[in-house]
């Protein structure tokens, strides 16, 4: 038996009686089931969600962007798909849309939007900053970029949350390698400051990249990183962390680093600091 499979198809080929289903099984959507005893995945609800629609309706959205290669989706989170039906079960959002056949490729035996697809209907349909985050996941797992999105907007002029949709892909960025640096680069942006440049090498004498800062802004040379867990969880990381900060600063970068307790008023006021400080700098040259 697949892991998640059609009951009725399975009682169809004589795989399994009703009986064997009820108690072996149980259902996820009308109809599909799988293990009883199994862990219910992102996946197997993606899988699920394409066997009740009779494998019929493209999938989009956070499942659709998973099944790409993005990373930090909520297991949880809804399957998305581009179908009429109006009274889908619990766990499926469909979207009575139009779609053209190159919106759509097949991937693991079902119709999964591309990644454009993708990116224009999360854009459309999440806050901006929900919907930034998991543009900048798509973006660093396929290499989405703003100007390959735009042609969608052109091909479905008057379909909603267009606006929505062009402030996303615009503030899109494939360089933020975890939810928590998009949040500091979009609190950045939106208190005023330029947008600053991610993934910033930082070279040796040699002139060999030892170093890639998260975010800042390098003719002020200051750069604001968060700080993860993992000064808590891996030992041989945060020993490196530690090394490259020295050296990072040696060279003349100004370093704010993030971490989970800083309140967003206080992140700010050491930006401002920062640039304060190496405005007067350069004024006084």
């Amino acid at each position: 038996m697949e892991d998640v499979f059609l009951g009725s198809e399975a009682i169809d080929r004589n795989e399994l009686t009703w009986g064997q289903l009820r108690w072996r099984y149980r259902p996820i959507y009308p109809d599909v089931y799988m293990r009883r005893f199994a862990d219910r995945s992102l996946y197997a609800n993606t899988v699920g969600a394409w066997l009740w629609c009779g494998r019929r309706a493209p999938i989009t959205g956070r499942a659709a962007s998973a099944l790409h290669g993005s990373l930090w989706v909520d297991e949880n989170a809804p399957v998305e798909l581009i179908w009429h039906n109006n009274r889908p079960p619990n766990g499926i959002v469909t979207r009575n849309e139009h779609f053209a056949y190159d919106d759509v490729m097949e991937m693991h035996d079902m119709a999964v939007a591309t990644p454009q697809r993708v990116a224009y209907d999360l854009g459309r349909h999440m806050s901006r900053n929900a919907a930034v985050t998991h543009l900048d996941a798509l973006a660093r797992a396929t290499g989405l970029a703003a100007d390959h999105v735009t042609p969608l907007i052109e091909r479905y002029k008057g379909a909603r949350g267009i606006r929505r949709l062009r402030t996303a892909i615009e503030l899109m960025d494939g360089g933020a390698q975890s939810p928590k640096e998009t949040w500091l680069r979009l609190l950045l942006i939106d208190a005023g400051y330029p947008r600053p440049a991610t993934q910033i090498p930082v070279f040796d004498e040699s002139g060999r990249a030892f170093a890639y800062l998260d975010m800042g802004w390098e003719d002020l040379m200051i750069t604001v990183e968060y700080d993860g867990d993992h000064h808590r969880t891996d030992r041989v990381q945060y020993s490196w962390d530690v090394k490259r900060l020295r050296r990072v600063q040696q060279i003349g970068w100004h370093h704010i680093k993030v971490i989970a307790e800083d309140r967003p008023r206080d992140i700010l006021e050491r930006v401002a600091h920062a640039w304060a400080t190496r405005r007067d700098s350069s004024d006084g040259r």
